[in-house]
């Protein structure tokens, strides 16, 4: 299928050909027959892509001090290359279309195969022949609604939350600031809701066009005489600036030209240094319209579905979405009555000509139209199949990936690329046909897909590595070993017990076969070479190990994918696994008992088992304990490691240095940051070679149980025991 995409490193706009997206449970799969091109929006995010990397950095600061964090513990090129990983991938663009139901997802109630339907929402309603859209950011079209007036919905939806956010009431007066799109559908809407509005626009032709759609007054200059004529010389109620400029000049003159005690909305991009003198006397309301309404950025209502009460959110941006099209279809909003411009996909490039200033002419609403009907594949083919590709015994092992997120674009694949001699690229599946397409294109994979079963089915992969949310770990996992293949999947392997009985099942019923398939879990830090160095230290101590394990792991919202129990497991699952198995490692032998305790706050936005204290107790009578901090500050090192036995120590510090002093006698390694990325592919390549685990299956399962154990001891305030 055809979809408009940008480059973020150099703002390059092309039509690609990609797979297309696979349908979720928790949405629908809709084949798109008009999208809208919102002209501030997409003209910022263009602008933005095209900046340099200077640029870039001075729009951003904040990223730039996390770079130059990196670069201080991981070394200048380590960190090169993830941020060249970043600036590569390619953005979606688009966020409102309308069109028709194709799939429905197995959570979705009310929508049907063949309904009309709007979209909303970015990285989801794309300027793509069939998109993926969770159930809360569609709505069905009423009948009399066309495809290109339904496809300004979203739009529109963001005038209208603008329109709720004054606060107005049948008979008030109102000044919109800036008639572009966002700006003449205002008007429109103020109007049918019983206001009196002014419109401003140094355009004159604009300006024609809101007094035709309605506005009391129009004007292109001397906007405070006129607002002032208009109010009988009170000010009006309320001022909505739909204008995009730098400047502060809007909202300076919004002060001058609103009442005592009114309001002032912005729903543009506009400069918001507020004149505080005039803004105080007035004692004015100055607010911010979170673009279509409540439920936006918000991941568990767009994304997971979770919907606000009606009684006591009754606006939210589906409902927003929902109230634009009845007036659409009521006759008192008319989109297409704005629209100048109709592009047909394979056109579509010019309406960003048009954008950047390449086409002179003027321009307001901007529609792309698609096919009515066609195919579209989940698999985009990307090369020839090398002749030299063959089964494991002769170079290369065929390798695929189900997922690729930053981590596997950043991180596996750059070190993977470095063994070209022993791999071969060969499919890459993600949920997003966009994303596989273009990781195929620019990592050198034959094909991108959004089907799964294609990966396990090719006989010319040998390997698959699974690098999707934790809680799909297992599934996936089962599913390419009961096809044959050796699997490298991400830490962790299982977010509960549920899950890892389930792997354990399907792994004992193969191996009692003699599948001979390898399974790894990327536990990376035991493969580094400070780990390899700690481990031999001590392998000749005569007494327990001691080991006090720092982990300086900083905040993560409470609202982060990782942090819902159900999708990521939590923190102790999803990440002190890692410091578990590295303990383990070093020691030599399984954890036992678990005893474990976090911080105490009242502070709803924590996550209190995100600072713990676990204590960890092995076989042999050794003791780890790790402290897991979320409060520290990320100019201190995120991991700090001492070990004690045999009169002897050794400090670890953030894998950049490691010192061993005492009896066993001194050693010492220092280097750039190596948490042991590039050891753990290799490990891997030769365990699939030999036949041989890299990490035993007994340490991976009992390295997850402690996870678990962890938990209930948080939950029960006692010991707990680990036991398989």
């Amino acid at each position: 299928m055809k979809q408009i995409i940008q480059s973020y490193r150099s703002g390059e706009l092309w039509l690609a050909e990609v797979a297309a997206p696979a349908c979720k449970s928790g949405g629908v799969l809709v084949r798109t027959q008009v999208s809208f091109v919102s002209a501030g929006t997409e003209r910022m995010l263009v602008d933005f892509a095209k900046k340099n990397l200077v640029g870039k950095a001075v729009a951003m600061p904040d990223q730039v001090k996390k770079v130059l964090r990196k670069v201080k513990s991981e070394g200048l090129f380590s960190t090169i290359e993830k941020v060249q990983a970043k600036l590569d991938q390619s953005i979606p663009l688009g966020y409102s279309c309308a069109g028709i139901v194709e799939e429905v997802g197995s959570q979705v109630r009310g929508l049907c195969v063949g309904d009309r339907v709007a979209c909303g929402g970015a990285g989801f309603a794309n300027h793509a022949e069939l998109n993926y859209v969770p159930k809360n950011l569609v709505v069905k079209i009423p009948e009399g609604v066309s495809f290109e007036d339904a496809s300004c919905a979203t739009v529109g939806s963001i005038a209208l939350q603008g329109i709720r956010q004054c606060d107005l009431r049948l008979g008030e007066s109102v000044c919109v600031m800036g008639l572009g799109l966002l700006g003449l559908l205002s008007v429109q809407m103020l109007k049918a809701a019983g206001c009196r509005v002014i419109g401003f626009d140094p355009n004159v032709l604009r300006c024609d066009l809101a007094s035709n759609l309605g506005a009391d007054v129009v004007v292109s200059n001397q906007l405070v005489m006129a607002v002032d004529a208009f109010s009988h010389g009170f000010g009006v109620d309320a001022v909505l600036i739909a204008a995009a400029t730098k400047s502060n000049e809007p909202v300076t003159v919004a002060g001058e030209i609103a009442r005592h005690r009114g309001k002032v909305v912005v729903t543009g991009m506009v400069g918001m240094d507020l004149p505080r003198d005039q803004y105080y006397k007035k004692e004015l309301d100055f607010k911010l319209s979170l673009s279509y309404g409540p439920g936006r950025y918000d991941a568990q209502y767009e994304e997971a579905g979770q919907d606000y009460p009606y009684g006591y959110v009754r606006w939210t941006e589906q409902r927003n979405i929902q109230a634009f099209l009845e007036m659409v279809a009521g006759g008192q909003v008319t989109p297409s009555g704005l629209v100048t411009h109709r592009y047909p996909i394979d056109e579509a490039l010019d309406a960003y000509d048009l954008l950047l200033g390449k086409k002179t002419e003027p321009y307001l609403g901007i529609v792309i139209e698609y096919p009515k009907e066609g195919t579209a594949d989940t698999c985009v083919q990307i090369q020839p199949c090398p002749s030299n590709l063959a089964k494991v015994g002769t170079k290369p092992i065929g390798v695929g990936f189900i997922g690729a997120g930053n981590f596997t674009k950043a991180v596996l694949l750059p070190e993977l690329k470095k063994k070209s001699d022993d791999v071969s690229l060969v499919g890459v599946c993600t949920a997003s046909g966009m994303n596989a397409s273009e990781t195929a294109r620019k990592e050198g994979f034959l094909y991108g897909g959004t089907d799964r079963e294609k990966v396990f089915r090719d006989e010319r992969i040998d390997s698959v590595f699974v690098t999707t949310p934790h809680n799909s770990h297992v599934p996936l996992v089962c599913e390419a070993l009961q096809a044959g293949k050796h699997v490298f999947v991400e830490k962790p392997l299982a977010i509960n017990r549920e899950q890892l009985d389930q792997f354990s099942e399907v792994w004992n019923s193969l191996n009692s076969q003699g599948s001979g398939s390898i399974a790894m879990v990327g536990f990376n830090r035991r493969f580094s070479p400070h780990a390899v160095l700690l481990k031999d230290y001590f392998s000749s101590r005569r007494t327990p190990l001691v080991i006090n394990y720092r982990v300086n792991a900083g905040m993560i919202p409470i609202d982060h994918w990782t942090q819902n129990l159900e999708v990521g497991g939590g923190r102790i699952v999803g990440e002190v696994c890692h410091f578990i198995d590295m303990a383990s490692s070093v020691v030599g032998c399984d954890v036992t008992e678990v005893q474990a305790c976090c911080v105490v706050t009242d502070n709803q936005t924590e996550v209190a088992e995100d600072s713990v204290s676990i204590n960890l107790k092995y076989r042999d009578g050794s003791l780890a304990t790790i402290f897991y901090v979320a409060y520290g500050s990320p100019e201190v090192s995120k991991e700090r490691c001492e070990l004690f036995a045999s009169e002897s120590v050794a400090v670890l510090d953030d894998f950049r240095q490691t010192r061993c002093y005492g009896k066993l006698g001194k050693r010492k390694l220092k280097s750039k940051q190596s948490k042991g990325f590039t050891e753990e592919i290799q490990a891997f390549l030769e365990g699939i070679r030999s036949g041989r685990m890299p990490i035993s299956m007994e340490s991976l399962v009992n390295t997850t149980l402690a996870t678990f154990a962890v938990q209930e001891s948080l939950r029960s305030g006692r010991q707990v025991s680990v036991q398989g």
